[in-house]
């Protein structure tokens, strides 16, 4: 992939105020703000044309990162509505374009399109209900740059620390049919479960294969550790004792992270028992992750994970040329 040079401004000289983000030769830009400087936000040239917004916050049940997508002709007129009548966010980017080439009929293309794939994605979930469906007959020209629009904003997002687009989609995009996962030998059944999708220009490793749960399977998506949607994974992690004080908080530490992947959907348990993840799961690092995927208080994941040709996963991380 070739290299992008992007300008970040922070507008106050401190981080945590008001940025803007660009890259060199493309027309879009991003201004990214917390909500306590929305007067100053709605002051900005950038939030007084037509675009699209993403309001940003806490999920007061899970503690994650929640958000809204919108569009406006006017971002700032309708961030205040959102003032008013919405209450979670606390930080919004605005996205809109330097030669003000955005309409109407973009911006709601535009909306519909980010909706889609965070959805399809799940790392973020959405305040959004019905998905909209306007903007979706643009001309054949319009659509490709704004296709192209789109691939820069999964490039710059991740940049302000807004992982709404970041991932692979996991059910389908615009109406694709959903690909169930064939179940594995044995089982009593499939779990209801889709195929991952990969992005063309992802960077990806080899699949690993987890020693312990051989049915999980693994890559490195974009410099994250991503267990794959389709694998199996421990269906509890019940409440154990004996363990030693440090090893009994590290229990808890992944008890946890498995409860709320099932408590999202995010592992679904079969008619037989097992169980296996719905969407693919980013986790710290592949310990983090081995742990978790085969219910055990610690595991090293830089040798349990393994390519088909027996190589560990830190020995992959280690080997420079591949």
């Amino acid at each position: 992939m070739a290299g992008k040079q992007v300008r970040l401004f922070l507008v106050d000289g401190k981080v945590g105020g008001l940025t803007t983000a660009e890259i060199m030769t493309w027309t879009g830009q991003l201004l990214k703000g917390a909500r306590k400087d929305l007067g100053r936000i709605r002051d900005r040239r950038e939030a007084q044309k037509t675009g699209v917004y993403i309001l940003l916050g806490e999920d007061e049940e899970t503690g994650k990162t929640k958000a809204y997508v919108g569009q406006s002709d006017n971002v700032a007129k309708r961030l205040g509505q959102h003032d008013q009548s919405k209450d979670f966010w606390s930080e919004v980017v605005v996205i809109t374009s330097k030669d003000s080439n955005l309409t109407s009929a973009h911006v709601r293309w535009l909306e519909s399109k980010l909706i889609g794939m965070a959805k399809a994605i799940g790392r973020v979930p959405l305040e959004n209900g019905n998905e909209p469906t306007g903007g979706a007959d643009l001309p054949e020209a319009d659509a490709s740059d704004m296709e192209e629009f789109v691939r820069q904003l999964e490039i710059l997002l991740p940049v302000l620390g807004v992982d709404v687009l970041r991932g692979r989609a996991t059910r389908p995009v615009a109406g694709t049919p959903a690909v169930p996962q064939p179940a594995p030998t044995g089982s009593g059944g499939p779990v209801p479960v889709v195929e991952s999708e990969p992005e063309p220009e992802a960077e990806v490793s080899p699949v690993f294969h987890l020693a312990q749960m051989p049915g999980a399977q693994a890559q490195v998506i974009d410099g994250e550790f991503t267990v794959l949607a389709g694998s199996q994974v421990a269906a509890e992690m019940p409440d154990r004792s004996g363990y030693k004080a440090s090893s009994a908080k590290q229990y808890k530490l992944r008890q946890g992270q498995h409860r709320d992947l099932v408590a999202d959907g995010s592992i679904a348990v079969g008619p037989d028992g097992t169980a296996r993840l719905t969407r693919d799961v980013v986790f710290g690092s592949p310990s983090a992750a081995g742990a978790v995927i085969a219910g055990r208080v610690s595991l090293n994941g830089r040798i349990a994970w393994l390519t088909e040709d027996g190589v560990t996963y830190g020995a992959w991380e280690s080997d420079s040329t591949r």
